[in-house]
């Protein structure tokens, strides 16, 4: 069904809604109901659906700026506070560390306002864009309110839960009201595969999942692709639990990239992901479109395939699992890194890995552990780096834009090769 289909339908409220749209919870509340049913009324949507969890994008103080913290503020002023667990995005800088990451003192005040008005809103400050990997999975058919892209489409195809790519601000105020709307993705006739994606490429470690997803992206835009891999990890469809699987840094490199290249929510890969799973040929929409992906090489020289000079190395976009931690600490034990080399994870995650006695190696090679942030939204034009090698895809599409940074894209080994030698090796 097309948006001009359902635009126009009533959006059914109940007594709670309508107590909440006349301001009988509060002027805050009021201000979550408005935004939640006017984007409900935009997209034709029938009714609201409670969420089970919310994410909130709009961290970082260089996103936000003075307008965003006082948008904040006076949210908070309200008294609002959220109803439903809210957990944020990262920030500009790691909230305990941010001097030992450069990060000047005038952004390090402005980013602790920000996170002190969403505490004041009662968001958790647990700043990720993995919060499948510190506690917050949610179950199969859950609807949420996500809104960091690489979060949402793992919470969708990786997980099966049902959200939409939320702004920051509608997040925040699906977290308040409880609700948010029901339409695209949280309907099965959004879900379906608008685009079949053969790929005959080999598929061997999550640098080349990332290329493939940056291809898909691109070709995909805000549609829905299945993949049919045909040369892909033999036993990537014999995992009965893909958060836990040994491929869970492949799946959500492939899906960080489909977001970043394009706008993709949602992809399922056949006889993988839960809904192709259980749904089968269904899964396709009538009249996709389809195509074939025979090499990566295209997507690789787009992402920085030349190799050459680095000054900077990072790690963790999206956050680094347990996995990429423990491989990162063997491929440098006992090393010394001539560049710098950023590390970033969630706070709960660099926890438990320094329980595990993953993190001494880390440190003791020179490297910059950091927990709450990436390089994608932190401040980091000032720091005067040039070059930056990476095994995300994502970050290398973002780099130029968002950082000034040329990128160097490659495996995690060739990127910590990169980090000791100064120069990105041969692929």
């Amino acid at each position: 069904m097309e948006l001009s289909d359902r635009v126009g339908k009533e959006l059914a409220l109940d007594p709670d809604d309508r107590a909440c749209l006349a301001g009988e919870r509060g002027e805050g509340m009021r201000l979550a109901a408005q935004l939640v049913t006017a984007l409900g009324r935009i997209y034709g949507a029938e009714k609201l659906v409670p969420v089970a969890s919310v994410q909130v994008a709009g961290v970082s103080y260089r996103n936000l700026g003075a307008a965003g913290l006082e948008f904040l503020r006076d949210w908070a002023e309200t008294g609002a506070r959220v109803r439903v667990a809210a957990m944020l995005n990262p920030a500009g800088m790691d909230l305990v560390e941010w001097r030992r990451q450069g990060i000047p003192e005038e952004f390090g005040r402005q980013q602790m306002e920000v996170i002190d008005a969403y505490r004041r809103l009662g968001v958790a400050p647990a700043c990720t864009c993995t919060p499948y990997l510190v506690g917050n999975v949610p179950g199969y058919g859950q609807h949420l309110a996500w809104s960091e892209s690489s979060a949402v489409v793992f919470a969708n195809s990786i997980l099966g839960a049902r959200t939409n790519r939320e702004g920051g601000p509608s997040a925040l105020a699906a977290a308040i009201l409880g609700k948010t709307a029901c339409y695209g993705l949280h309907l099965d006739e959004g879900r379906r595969a608008t685009l079949v994606v053969d790929v005959n490429c080999s598929l061997r470690d999550p640098a080349d999942f990332g290329a493939l997803g940056y291809m898909v992206g691109r070709i995909a835009g805000d549609g829905v692709p299945l993949l049919r891999l045909r040369r892909g990890p033999e036993d990537l469809g014999t995992q009965a639990d893909l958060l836990r699987s040994p491929f869970l840094p492949h799946l959500k490199a492939l899906g960080a990239a489909m977001a970043a290249s394009g706008a993709v929510g949602l992809f399922h890969i056949a006889g993988v992901t839960p809904e192709a799973r259980e749904w089968g040929e269904d899964i396709i929409a009538p009249g996709a479109a389809r195509t074939t992906i025979e090499d990566l090489t295209p997507a690789l020289c787009e992402l920085g395939m030349a190799r050459g000079a680095v000054d900077m190395v990072s790690i963790g976009c999206p956050h680094a699992s347990l996995s990429e931690l423990a491989e990162a600490a063997e491929l440098l034990q006992g090393r010394r890194v001539t560049t710098a080399l950023w590390i970033t994870s969630a706070r709960a995650t660099l926890e438990e890995a320094r329980r595990q006695g993953m993190l001494e190696p880390l440190e003791r090679a020179g490297a910059k552990v950091m927990a709450d942030t990436c390089l994608v939204v932190a401040p980091v034009r000032h720091l005067g780096y040039h070059a930056v090698a990476t095994n995300s895809a994502k970050l290398a599409t973002y780099a130029p834009g968002h950082c000034g940074l040329a990128p160097r894209f490659g495996p995690l080994g060739a990127c910590l090769e990169a980090a000791v030698a100064g120069t990105m090796p041969d692929a």
